[in-house]
């Protein structure tokens, strides 16, 4: 099987999600004994493409154009056309962010005549088609804000999330190669994105676009939230839920989140009330953060927010209820009242 990972940069620097991406590639690559390529897209990102290379991937194709310097869906759709015909891989997995929800569905739409792909069970199948140029049909399947794979039988299966991460749903593609899906941020850490141990080749593609076909002109480039705080960006954060009771508390647990280093978060509740504002909530209606360390204070861990923080390289959890949710997934847990242990933490940490 080949395997194509379509990177995202923006302005010239890395969405940090891609790596996510890659690290997912290259579990499936090692499972399926698969080749993995990576394509950078855009104008002038060869630099970007020098910096691919060393990771564990077996080519870097650079797809480079003037009308690719900025982001157009008619662009990169007809871009990762002539790429896919290049390439001609099996499945094309992508990071789940703004920019590929707009385009993706419509590369996938534009290809081949394939059904699309089915879901809600693992036994739906998987094509073996032929069709790997363009055509007229209803297009290819695409599975999108998957949380997660297995691969069972010679088969792969995508998991992704229904009803705000109440349900898991298993799903397989039906039709032809190749299929499409993305991965949900925080679903993969990309500090698992292994390095090669030299540096793989790199393969331009010469693409082929005039200004006609460019149908929209971007304006101001878009931000996926208008926040003070980009919280999928801190490496470490302080969580607080219900257990900290009252608004008059939080400035307890902001101290400790300064004196760590941290940005202060919530889950949905606080920001319901109006305690904090909503760019600090964490879960399926908030942010998806994936921190080097995330201490939830107070939260018991409804799946709803524990969607939105689970691939967390460290989670610590305080709350006085044993069974408590949140206990299932933290790394380390303290059974205990918050108003003892956060006064307790800040007082060690200000000794040093």
């Amino acid at each position: 099987m080949n395997i194509l990972v379509v990177t995202e940069q923006r302005e010239g620097k890395w969405n940090p999600v891609t790596f996510e991406t890659l690290a997912a590639a290259q579990q499936i690559k090692t499972q399926t004994e698969s080749h993995l390529s990576a394509v950078v897209i855009g104008k002038a990102v060869r630099r970007l493409a020098e910096e691919l290379v060393l990771n564990k991937i077996d080519q870097v194709l650079l797809a480079e154009h003037d009308l690719l310097d900025k982001y157009t869906p008619d662009g990169f759709t007809l871009a990762l056309r002539q790429v896919i015909d290049r390439a001609k891989p099996d499945l094309v997995l992508f990071p789940h962010t703004y920019q590929v929800r707009d385009f993706a569905p419509k590369l996938a739409a534009s290809l081949g005549d394939g059904p699309s792909g089915q879901g809600n069970g693992p036994e739906h199948g998987s094509g073996h088609g032929p069709g790997h140029g363009p055509g007229h049909g209803p297009g290819h399947g695409m599975i999108g804000d998957c949380i997660g794979y297995r691969y069972e039988n010679g088969k792969l299966i995508f998991v992704r999330q229904m009803f705000q991460g109440k349900m898991a749903a298993d799903v397989t593609f039906v039709g032809p190669a190749p299929w499409f899906a993305s991965f949900q941020a925080g679903a993969f850490r990309g500090d698992q994105a292994e390095k090669g141990a030299a540096p793989a080749p790199t393969s331009a593609i010469e693409i082929s676009l005039q200004p006609e076909q460019i149908r929209t002109h971007p304006l101001e480039l878009f931000r996926e939230a208008k926040q003070a705080v980009d919280l999928a960006q801190a490496p470490i954060l302080v969580a607080i839920g219900r257990g900290i009771k009252a608004p008059e508390n939080i400035p307890m647990a902001a101290k400790l989140a300064t004196l760590l280093g941290a940005e202060l978060a919530a889950s949905r509740p606080i920001c319901d009330e109006g305690w904090l504002p909503m760019d600090r909530q964490v879960g399926s209606s908030g942010q998806t953060v994936a921190p080097k360390l995330y201490l939830a204070l107070g939260i018991s861990g409804a799946i709803q927010h524990v969607v939105g923080m689970k691939g967390s390289r460290t989670i610590a959890a305080i709350n006085k209820d044993p069974n408590a949710p949140i206990f299932e997934i933290a790394d380390y847990g303290i059974v205990g009242d918050i108003f003892e242990l956060i006064p307790a933490l800040t007082e060690a940490l200000e000794k040093k």
